[in-house]
Order: C-alpha cells, then structure tokens, then sequence
C-alpha cells in the first residue's frame, strides 16, 4: 500500500530571515560607524505615518479578499515547506505500483487521506474514470487559476513598496512643516530636520528590504509550486495510462534538479535510455 505523507510541515526560510539581518545589520553598523546613535532613526511617529499610509494605500487599491490573500501568503517568505519533489514522487510512484498490482479502484481507500489537495483531486478524479484529456484539461485550468491568483497576492506586496517610499516623502514634507515653525531656534531647526527625513528612510527601507523582496520570493515560491502541481499531474496521467512505475519515475525525474550525468533514480542506465520517446516526448503520452 502507498505510504500517506503528513501535513505539509515547513522550516524556517534562513535566506529570508538572514537577508533582513544582515540589510538592517548593515545600515545599523554604518550609522554607527559615522558617529551616529540608534535612537536617531527609532521615531515611532515616523514608522506610524509610513506603516499606516502604506497599508491604507494598498487598502484603497487592492480588493479585500486579494489583500486577506496576500496577509496569509506572506508567511510563506518566512517558511519554507518541507516537501520535496522528491518526496513527492516517491509518494506518486507508491500509488502507480498499487494501481499496476491491483488496479487504479485499489487506491480509492487511500485517496481521500492524501493531505495534498491537488494531488488528491487529480487521483480521484482517474479513480472515478474521467478519461485522461479530461483530466488534463480540468488540471491545468486549476494550475492556472492558481497561480493568477498567487501572481495577484504577490502584487500587493509589490505596490506596497511603491508606495512607501512616497509616502516616506509625505512624512519627511510634515516634519519640515514643524521645523517651519522653531526658525528663530537654528539648533532646534537642524534636529528637527534630521528627525524628519527619518520618515524617508523608513520608506525607502520597508520597501527595498521587505516589501518589493518579499513579493519576488512568492512569486519564485509560486513557480515552484506550479512545477510541483506539473509534476503530480504528468505522475497521475502515466497511472492513468498504466505505465511500468520505473518509466513513470524516469519522466518525472525530469522535474529533479540533478546534477548532470546522475543516473534516474531506480532505473539502470540502459534502462533509462531504453524509452527515449515516451521519456524525451510527453506529448506522446498524452495522445
């Protein structure tokens, strides 16, 4: 029987959270090193205007129920999931080897406790006999679907880091209108200047160092996934099929990032090379 995988689990992104480190590290050090202190840039009214006129903008611009999307995913920049393809087709390689003992209506019992959804649907909907194009077809709409959406979330977080920085200006042009006021006081006029630009560079900052980052790490996280969904759908369709598991395993070992030369997982050398078409020619699978 094909070993079930747990939740999907996940570890902490160690680049995403290292990368911020190290870019606040930096800019803190440099400060420092030019005399500075810490507490010239730890303006709480600053960070208010900036965080707040940010959110709001992206509030007005964005439909809710793309912005509560893009809350949710933002987490993922922080965590990295565990499962690999890998992983994957070791699990997709179990259900084709049941499939060829005891038929494709054996894995019925086991389907319904597969905890990835995509994976789920596409071996339910070969178990319950849709026919292969039909699967494909159906498959294929949701990967799109998918990722539009994924595409739409990680723009928030990508119109978020234009918008910063603008109003990073907006909240220096208020704390120049204070420093308007104490010109008779020079000493005064100079601190509340440098106070004021503190808005920019929160601004600036939040975009550069999350905002715009974290919408480019989604996105690459979304072309991961679909790759994963490309994956077990090419696995389900060669089930369907009632393909030998080791030729199914030799097509999705394509999705692998292998080191050049290293030999299919499973399948001797001569092996892998006895199928060149239905390995080299997806397409004629499909057919």
């Amino acid at each position: 029987m094909a070993e079930k995988k747990g939740g999907p689990g996940g570890k902490l992104d160690i680049a995403t959270i290292g990368g911020i480190a190290l870019a606040l590290g930096g800019m803190l050090a440099g400060l420092l090193l030019e005399g500075g202190r810490i507490k010239d840039v730890a303006q709480i009214t600053a960070a208010l205007i900036v965080l707040s006129g940010t959110f709001g903008a992206v509030m007005v611009s964005t439909p809710l129920p793309v912005l509560r999307g893009a809350l949710r995913r933002f987490g993922s920049i922080l965590v990295e999931k565990s499962d690999s393809p890998n992983e994957v087709i070791d699990e997709i390689i179990g259900y084709a080897a049941q499939a060829r003992k005891s038929g494709l209506v054996s894995l019925e019992s086991v389907a319904t406790q597969i905890k990835d959804p995509f994976l789920r649907k596409a071996l339910n909907l070969a178990i319950d006999g849709t026919g292969m194009q039909e699967i494909r077809h159906m498959m294929e709409l949701e990967i799109q679907l998918q990722e539009s959406r994924a595409h739409a979330e990680a723009n928030v977080f990508e119109s978020a880091g234009g918008y910063a920085p603008t109003i990073g200006i907006i909240g220096a042009v208020m704390g120049l209108i204070q420093v308007m006021k104490n010109l008779a006081n020079i000493e005064e006029v100079g601190h509340g200047i440098a106070v004021a630009f503190v808005a920019t560079v929160y601004g600036v900052g939040i975009a550069n160092i999350v905002l715009i980052p974290a919408a480019t790490k989604i996105k690459m996280r979304v072309e991961k996934q679909m790759q994963t969904h490309e994956l077990i759908l090419e696995g389900v369709i060669g089930i369907v099929e009632g393909m030998n598991p080791k030729l199914i395993r030799s097509k999705l070992d394509a999705y692998l990032e292998n080191p050049e030369g290293e030999t299919a997982k499973g399948i001797a050398p001569g092996k892998a090379q006895s199928q060149p078409d239905k390995i080299r020619n997806p397409a004629s699978a499909r057919a």
